[in-house]
């Protein structure tokens, strides 16, 4: 498969969302290291994601942010630095830039068995044609697996955060705002 590829037009509607920008302004970073990652993969659509994949994972520092909005790609790409979020969006929009559909996941991560407490996690999932959704985690340099336990997904990041949410109810104008909690247990055999 390489870079480009076109998706069939009863397909490319349905995927729109997931290729426009998230960002308010196209980003000249993510722009740039979509090109960057292209040329080195010589337009091999795998060899790229795993490229990106594998960039991001290596070359930025992983900082906690419990909560707030993802970082734009091009502050944490900037920085070298980003929680799971942050990393997910630079993913989507280096995807985007180069017309590969994404979306944003949001879920849990099975990770150390000895851990007791598990926090939120994030990751990406490209389109490929053929192949259908297929998921990258840049946090953790991983391919996504049977590890993974998705709850949300979304081609807007805020529309993927299962934790809190805001409504303003019509009739009133009341803004109304709920916060799921949940327990999860893993069980390892």
């Amino acid at each position: 498969m390489s870079l480009p590829f076109d998706y069939p037009g009863s397909l490319l509607r349905q995927l729109d969302p997931y290729l426009k920008p998230y960002g308010f302004v196209n980003d000249s970073c993510a722009l740039e290291l979509a090109q960057d990652i292209f040329a080195a993969a010589q337009g091999n659509t795998l060899d790229f994601l795993f490229t990106l994949n594998q960039r991001i994972y290596q070359e930025c520092e992983y900082i906690i942010r419990q909560s707030g909005a993802a970082f734009p790609a091009g502050i944490t790409w900037r920085r070298k630095q980003g929680s799971c979020r942050d990393y997910t969006v630079l993913f989507i929009e280096v995807c985007r830039a180069m017309g590969i559909a994404a979306r944003f996941v949001s879920g849990y991560q099975e990770g150390d068995e000895e851990q007791q407490n598990r926090d939120l996690h994030a990751w990406v999932e490209v389109y490929l044609p053929g192949a259908g959704w297929r998921g990258y985690d840049p946090t953790l340099g991983l391919v996504v697996s049977d590890r993974h336990i998705p709850l949300a997904a979304s081609a807007i990041p805020d529309y993927a955060a299962p934790v809190v949410g805001s409504v303003i109810a019509l009739k009133t104008g009341q803004n109304i705002t709920s916060q799921m909690e949940a327990q999860i247990s893993i069980v390892f055999n």
